[in-house]
C-alpha cells in the first residue's frame, strides 16, 4: 500500500473512532461529569480550578454499569461523610465541670476548660480546611500600648494549626510594629479615621466592622472574632470557640443575678433592658461567629446607637450596652467562659482551669484622648 493509501486509511479509522465515540456520549449511557472546585489547598482561598472527571467507560470492551454505581456510591458515601455535621455531644461533656453552669436554658453550650474534646475538633476542622479571621482596632496610642503584645500572642495561641487572617484597623500605618507571623497566619492592615471621643471609637467599630466583611471578609473566611486590642493570650484560644454566634461571659459578672448586671436601664435607649430580664452579661471585648452572623450583631448594634445618637442619649457602656440587648433578643449558639477573657485583678478562684487570654491593665489616663 502506498503512503496516500495509509493516509486516507488512518483518516477513516479516525472518523470512524470520532463518530462512534460522539454517538456514544450522546446516548443515556454516556455521561460527563463535571466538578468544579472553589477552594484549593495548593491556589489559596482565593484560587479555583476546574477539573474534569471521565468514568472507566470501557472493560474488555465493554460499559461496566455495576463498578461505576458502585463507584458513585462510595463517592456519594464520602461526600455524606465529609459533610456531616458535628454534633455537640461528639465534643462536649458538660458534666465534666459540675460546678459551673455548662449549659443554657436555651441549651446552647457554656465552654469550659474540661467540657471539650479537642482532638474530635481537630479530626473534624482539619477536613474542612477552615480560615479564622480576626479583628482589631489600635487607635491613637493604642497601637503602641497594646498592639505588638496582642499580636505576637495572637500569632503563638490562637487557632493554632489553622489558617488566619489578622484585620488590623489603626489610624497610623507608619506605626504599626513589626510582627514576624508564623506558618498559615497573614494579615491586612486598613488605615482608618480616628474619632474625636474614645466612646465614638468604640462604637463607630461596629459600623467599619460590617463594612469590611460585605466587602471583603465574608469571601475571605470561615468564622470571624472581634476583639479588644488591649488583652494578652496566655493559652491556646482553639476551635472549641467556634461556631454561628458566639458571645464572651463578662469576668466580673458571671456569677451575678441578672438584676445586679449594668445592663441600660433607660427605657429611651435602644439599649434598654428592664429589670426582671437578661440572662447573662456579655463583654464586648470578645464576639465573633460566622461572618453573616457577626455582620447581623454589627448592624443591628449600630442600628441602637444610631438611634440613641438621635435621641441625644448615650448607652451606660457604648456598643457593649447594645450587644448585650442584641444577645437577649437573638441568643448566642455559643458562649465562652471567663476563662477566655480573665481579669487577674478578681485573682484566681478555682473555677478558673487554664486563663486562655487576660486583660492588660487599664491605663486611660495614657491611652485616652478624653476620659
Amino acid at each position: 500500500m502506498n503512503v496516500k493509501g495509509k493516509v486516507i486509511l488512518s483518516m477513516l479509522v479516525v472518523s470512524t473512532v470520532v463518530v462512534v465515540f460522539w454517538e456514544y456520549i450522546n446516548s443515556p449511557e454516556g455521561s460527563f461529569l463535571w466538578i468544579y472546585h472553589s477552594k484549593n489547598s495548593e491556589l489559596g482561598d482565593n484560587g479555583s480550578q476546574k477539573n474534569w472527571w471521565f468514568p472507566s467507560w470501557f472493560q474488555n470492551g465493554t460499559h461496566n454499569y455495576q463498578g461505576e454505581e458502585e463507584e458513585i456510591d462510595r463517592d456519594k458515601e464520602q461526600r455524606k461523610e465529609d459533610s456531616e455535621e458535628l454534633q455537640l455531644s461528639d465534643w462536649f461533656n458538660p458534666q465534666k465541670r459540675p460546678e459551673v453552669i455548662t449549659v443554657t436554658g436555651w441549651k446552647a453550650p457554656v465552654v469550659w476548660e474540661g467540657t471539650y474534646n479537642r482532638a474530635i475538633l481537630e479530626s473534624y476542622y482539619g477536613k474542612q480546611k477552615i480560615t479564622v479571621g480576626l479583628t482589631v482596632f489600635a487607635i491613637g496610642k493604642y497601637i503602641e500600648h497594646y498592639l505588638e503584645e496582642f499580636l505576637t500572642s495572637a500569632n503563638k495561641h490562637f487557632m493554632v494549626g489553622h489558617k488566619v487572617i489578622f484585620y488590623i484597623m489603626v489610624d497610623d500605618v507608619s506605626r504599626l510594629p513589626l510582627v514576624e507571623l508564623g506558618p498559615l497566619r497573614s494579615f491586612k492592615v486598613f488605615e482608618i479615621q480616628p474619632e474625636k471621643r474614645w466612646q465614638d471609637i468604640s462604637m463607630m467599630r461596629m459600623k467599619t466592622i460590617g463594612e469590611h466583611i460585605v466587602t471583603h471578609i465574608q469571601h475571605e473566611v470561615d468564622f470571624l472574632f472581634c476583639m479588644d486590642v488591649d488583652q494578652v493570650f496566655q493559652n491556646t484560644f482553639g476551635l472549641e470557640t467556634l461556631g454561628q454566634s458566639v458571645a464572651q461571659l463578662q469576668a466580673w459578672w458571671y456569677k451575678a443575678e441578672p438584676d445586679k448586671f449594668t445592663y441600660e436601664r433607660r427605657k429611651e435607649s435602644a439599649a434598654y433592658i428592664p429589670f426582671g430580664q437578661g440572662d447573662f452579661y456579655y463583654h464586648a471585648a470578645i464576639f465573633g461567629g460566622t461572618p453573616i452572623q457577626v455582620l447581623n450583631i454589627t448592624q443591628e448594634c449600630f442600628k441602637g446607637i444610631l438611634q440613641d445618637k438621635k435621641n441625644d442619649i448615650e448607652a451606660e457602656w457604648h456598643d457593649e450596652s447594645h450587644l448585650n440587648k442584641y444577645f437577649l433578643l437573638n441568643k448566642p449558639t455559643k458562649i465562652l467562659s471567663p476563662e477566655y477573657c480573665w481579669d487577674y485583678h478578681i485573682g484566681l478562684p478555682s473555677d478558673i482551669k487554664t486563663v486562655k487570654l487576660s486583660w492588660q491593665t487599664k491605663e486611660y489616663n495614657l491611652v485616652r484622648n478624653n476620659i
